[in-house]
């Protein structure tokens, strides 16, 4: 069992015991649904790329269309991008209950909303009411790897792959059999996405991973997802590029240098964000590291450079790997491994 951050970081220990029960007042038998499914796709998009090459996967096939929870400017504009209208998308409204407001204001404890859980169910009602099939995520086998090291707590518990197949089995054994909810790119890691992003330069300049820059459209260039983004991003981009991207360069910043030790694992524990391995980020910064060759590097390469080597896989070995644990049909396994070695 992998626990999500909640717990952890309110000191909180519980066992499934300890967890709410449903019960359902009536004497009927619950039992899936058989409905009319066309073989068509939903594609969620969050204006990362992440989506963003799921998207671009995807979207020559017949019956691809796109899903926006709270439409935003950058998932709205990665949809434009590319090339589908806003008739053409679902979109989807949720709203914070205001008791819950008021709770938080009387001191109840208040964590952080696992979204892709939300986003599972609300994708399951979509595609019972559309009548599409299937509904292909884009979380990568990077979201496996736990938060703090050695132990079950993982920020992005409800991006992993035992989520993903406890949700399928409960899909299938509840709701429908006939519903195919799975992720894209879970074969992948985050060094071979970012690979595959870069060769799409019309999104650069509207794609956005920032939390806190969401409500603005904007990267705050301050916190662990604009730091990881760039990292991720600068073995593949100039810096020229980067700069354009995020206005600024991070890798100038020498105030990111504790974020720089939680994403590398020089510190106790990752940052309690969506972010890639600690592998794959010691790898992105050695290979930077090379390009820049005998020019001078950059404060908190410089900063890197004299830290500790931390062991990390080789890049190029990154960039081949493929997670077996997944659950493409052969027409989507074959449409992904055509965008990773295209």
């Amino acid at each position: 069992m992998v626990w999500e951050s909640f717990f952890f970081l309110n000191s909180i220990s519980t066992d499934i015991d300890q967890f709410m029960e449903v019960v359902v007042d009536s004497e009927e038998p619950l039992s899936p649904l058989h409905c009319s499914f066309k073989p068509d796709v939903i594609v969620p998009i969050g204006g990362g790329k992440d989506s963003i090459v799921s998207l671009e996967t995807l979207r020559k096939l017949p019956g691809v269309t796109p899903l926006i929870l709270n439409p935003r400017g950058a998932s709205v504009h990665s949809i434009f991008m590319a090339g589908f209208a806003h008739s053409g998308m679902i979109g989807i409204n949720r709203t914070i209950d205001p008791l819950l407001l008021q709770l938080n204001d009387q001191g109840f404890l208040n964590g952080h909303t696992p979204f892709s859980a939300l986003l599972a169910f609300v994708t399951i009602l979509s595609a019972a009411l559309s009548g599409k099939r299937n509904i292909a995520l884009s979380n990568e086998s990077s979201a496996n790897e736990t938060t703090i090291p050695g132990s079950p707590v993982n920020h992005q518990y409800s991006k992993t792959f035992e989520f993903e197949q406890d949700f399928r089995d409960y899909v299938h054994k509840w709701i429908s059999t006939e519903i195919n909810y799975f992720s894209l790119l879970r074969p992948l890691n985050e060094l071979q996405i970012a690979r595959i992003f870069y060769r799409f330069p019309k999104y650069f300049s509207v794609f956005k991973s920032c939390n806190v820059g969401s409500k603005t459209d904007s990267w705050c260039g301050k916190c662990p997802k604009c730091l990881f983004t760039y990292i991720i991003l600068a073995p593949f981009l100039n810096p020229d590029q980067l700069t354009e991207i995020f206005h600024r360069d991070l890798l100038n910043d020498i105030d990111l240098a504790p974020t720089l030790d939680q994403l590398t694992g020089f510190a106790p524990e990752k940052p309690f964000e969506c972010v890639g391995t600690i592998s794959e980020v010691n790898a992105a910064l050695q290979e930077t590291i090379k390009k820049f060759g005998d020019k001078p590097l950059p404060v908190l390469l410089r900063y890197y450079a004299s830290s500790p080597t931390s062991e990390s896989s080789s890049f190029h070995e990154l960039l081949e790997s493929w997670n077996p644990q997944n659950f493409l049909l052969p027409q989507f396994e074959e449409l992904l491994k055509g965008a990773l070695h295209g």
